[in-house]
């Protein structure tokens, strides 16, 4: 293998001006997301009708009914089997898409989990429900993997900010749609099935478009050129210039900067915790702990928060799909920042207003207060969102890109599985307050391991991972 033409291959990349050509390719890529982040965030907008059904009693449940106190959690077992399921995704199949490739992954994780959800939806007890969640979970978790990986090798580095930006807008603006079904639905049969049986199978079958569009999706470069195959890599940058090229009108692109080249090899998970990245495992892991308690800890609960702060049932579903029609508006904020200001900035700045305003969140009870500071905390998560998943990308080589996104983001993942539980138990016993306090210190930890990371903006992948 040649790591010297990867390199050419990889600095021709990273040289090409903004157009139409790449930006196609990243919406098309966000699109296959879309269908995923529906698939994340129904959870927390069909927990009332789930549980007013009953499938959540330990009767129900099996042996997840030895996760106590049920009494306070009993759904939250799914929402533990979702995050183990991606868990297990990001952790033990993370390596697949550097083994097999990033377009083949991002098109099969998407059809494991959309079939297996389809499946979910018509089970008919707690137990059965929550093993296909957690089954459809691995799918998902590959998915995010896969996504993060394949934006960051296909976009110049002048640009990989916005592209993260863009792709959370894109992705983030099916969430207020979620929201909205489930508060139009609720208490509705549709097709003679509980409404949220519905608004989980409208996901599911949206995501055959995308098995259409893949096609127009290439394979990484940078991946084909570490696996040797350098004519399928060069005719895919070739295509990609005369694309560029016709479409800026210009005969000759610009000329590839100095090419920096990384070690031989095609990359073994050890790598990760070499002396080289071990600190950024680390930093990164901890991190993904910490974030996805105030990510997922609010965005899943926050019907619920808001249910325990004294809003109806009704109501609550109401308040909470206005505060999710802000979901897609912080990355399209982002989308004129990202690439000027520093990675570690915008994601430090995020952390601490939704700290901030989780902790106001607890000590008001007036529903215009509840739905403002709903609104700042989801735009804050949202930025905070897009920067670090293009910021944990960066700092590793391709070779090892999708292992080491994948295990870092895997901690993620096992942490929202039990902060699913913790929540639960804190609404029990100490309210809204005690979830906040919980958010809060979550939120210092992961500000505290940022700062220690490497400075990225405007860098090329391969320098960064040097």
């Amino acid at each position: 293998m040649s790591t010297q033409k990867a390199a050419e291959i990889a600095a021709r990349f990273d040289r090409l001006p903004p157009s139409r050509t790449i930006w196609t390719m990243v919406i098309l890529i966000s699109l296959g997301g879309v269908f995923e982040f529906y698939d994340l965030f129904f959870t927390g907008y069909v927990a009332p009708g789930m549980v007013e059904s009953g499938l959540f009693k330990p009767e129900s449940l099996g042996i997840f009914a030895a996760l106590q106190p049920l009494a306070v959690a009993g759904f939250g077992t799914f929402v533990f089997a979702t995050f183990a399921g991606l868990w297990l995704g990001t952790l033990v199949f993370g390596f697949v898409a550097d083994r097999f490739g990033r377009r083949m992954v991002f098109t099969w994780s998407l059809i494991w989990y959309m079939i297996c959800t389809v499946i979910m939806a018509f089970q008919t007890s707690g137990f059965a429900i929550d093993i296909w969640r957690l089954v459809a979970g691995i799918g998902i978790g590959v998915e995010l993997v896969t996504i993060d990986t394949y934006i960051s090798e296909l976009i110049p580095s002048s640009e990989r900010g916005r592209a993260y930006a863009v792709n959370q807008f894109i992705t983030f603006s099916v969430v207020p749609v979620i929201a909205f079904l489930a508060y139009a639905l609720k208490g509705s049969h549709p097709f003679g099935l509980e409404y949220w049986r519905v608004v989980i199978l409208i996901g599911s079958l949206g995501a055959v478009i995308v098995w259409v569009l893949r096609r127009n999706i290439p394979e990484s470069p940078r991946w084909l050129a570490r696996h040797g195959r350098i004519a399928e890599a060069e005719a895919i940058v070739n295509d990609i210039e005369r694309r560029v090229a016709i479409e800026k009108g210009v005969m000759h692109l610009p000329k590839p900067e100095a090419v920096v080249a990384e070690q031989e090899g095609t990359g073994r998970y050890g790598e990760i915790f070499s002396p080289r990245y071990r600190g950024r495992t680390l930093l990164l892991s901890i991190f993904n702990m910490a974030q996805v308690i105030g990510f997922y800890g609010f965005a899943a609960w926050v019907p619920t928060l808001l249910i325990h702060r004294g809003i109806h049932t009704t109501a609550s579903l109401g308040y909470a799909f206005v505060i999710a029609i802000a979901n897609p508006f912080g990355p399209l904020l982002g989308v004129w920042f990202a690439d000027k200001v520093e990675r570690k900035t915008q994601i430090v700045g995020g952390l601490l207003i939704m700290g901030i305003v989780i902790a106001i969140f607890a000590q008001v009870s007036e529903p215009w207060m509840l739905i403002v500071l709903g609104v700042l905390f989801t735009l804050a998560s949202n930025v905070m969102s897009y920067a670090y998943h293009g910021y944990q990308a960066e700092l590793f080589p391709t070779r090892v890109r999708a292992r080491a996104v994948g295990f870092v983001y895997s901690w993620s993942r096992i942490s929202a599985a039990f902060a699913g539980l913790a929540i639960g138990i804190l609404l029990h016993g100490y309210g809204v307050p005690g979830v906040a306090a919980f958010i809060g210190v979550s939120m210092l930890i992961g500000i505290a391991m940022i700062l220690l990371g490497p400075a990225t903006r405007g860098r090329t992948l391969e320098s960064i991972s040097h």
